[in-house]
């Protein structure tokens, strides 16, 4: 990539075979990429231009690292990701001979504060997927694949790249399900609602409205595509959600990632098993999951607060 930082031999050898062997999103890379341009412009000050290699790089300078990192004002999780692309890096370096010890092994993430996701109660996501809805019967094609965007993102607590990501081939709607290429190229399969269904067919008939018109401009592998013809990229789908929640947003900062929090929390309260709910979303660990008992939770404290006479 021609706006890429530059980086050292060894770190550029590294990516590469990110990109190739680990089979991870060009997100990750480009954040790695950036990670380790940062570390290797930092120990050239640290250590001096000329005269530092790999090996020589001790505990010392990776606790100036992560305080270089702070100075800068990045936030914790940043500084978690740029020392987990260093650690990724080494290890490669030993399996490589190039060092023998990797000195951020020693080094303890930064511990992250834990908050409570936002996300819509259940008259929230009724008045906005309806609201949705009434917009869609125009026909419009922008209106319709709005709606049915809304109502999948609900239905299954899809993330905003796996969304933008399905195909045409990915969706079963006789059998009620998609295929979700999650974090890490990870596939999985997650049921598809009555309501989601509906929407997706409604939209199917203006997709097709709109390749048949389009011609081979039109992509033929995507599910959503935009008004040209070309899967629509994530900016383009934040775009059209956030739309829709603003006039409830009241300064949560509500996103498409709202609507992933707001079905796990909707799952939880009626009783849904947590491992169940874990595997919809496509989470390595349950831990990850766990946060949305916090959102219920801190949801029936606030009931009870407000409801019960000596609370």
């Amino acid at each position: 990539m021609s706006d890429a930082p530059a980086v050292p031999g060894e770190v550029a050898a590294y990516l590469e075979n990110l990109a190739k062997g680990r089979d991870l999103s060009p997100h990750t890379v480009a954040a790695y990429t950036r990670d380790l341009a940062s570390f290797s412009e930092f120990l050239g000050v640290h250590y001096g231009t000329a005269g530092w290699d790999w090996g020589k790089v001790d505990r010392m300078a990776m606790r100036s690292f992560l305080a270089f990192l702070t100075r800068r004002g990045l936030g914790k999780r940043s500084i978690a990701r740029a020392l987990s692309a260093v650690r990724s890096f080494y290890k490669w370096m030993h399996r490589q001979d190039l060092v023998d010890t990797n000195p951020a092994r020693s080094v303890g993430s930064p511990k992250f504060d834990k908050h409570l996701p936002g996300y819509l109660d259940r008259g929230e996501i009724e008045t906005v997927l309806n609201a949705a809805q009434t917009h869609a019967m125009d026909g419009k094609h922008g209106d319709v694949r709005t709606h049915a965007i809304l109502e999948l993102f609900y239905s299954c607590g899809l993330r905003l790249a796996e969304l933008a990501g399905i195909n045409r081939t990915d969706i079963d709607l006789l059998a009620g399900q998609v295929k979700v290429r999650g974090k890490g190229r990870k596939e999985r399969i997650v049921p598809v609602g009555g309501a989601a269904q509906l929407a997706l067919r409604n939209y199917e008939i203006k997709r097709d409205e709109l390749s048949r018109r389009l011609g081979t401009a039109a992509n033929k592998e995507a599910l959503f595509l935009s008004d040209r013809g070309k899967r629509l990229d994530v900016r383009s789908v934040q775009r059209s959600v956030v739309r829709w929640l603003e006039g409830i947003d009241e300064g949560r900062g509500l996103s498409t990632h709202s609507l992933r929090h707001t079905f796990a929390t909707h799952l939880l309260d009626a009783g849904a098993d947590l491992r169940a709910v874990q595997e919809l979303l496509g989470h390595a660990s349950v831990s990850t999951t766990q946060i949305y008992t916090h959102t219920s939770v801190e949801r029936l404290k606030q009931v009870h607060r407000k409801a019960h006479p000596r609370a």
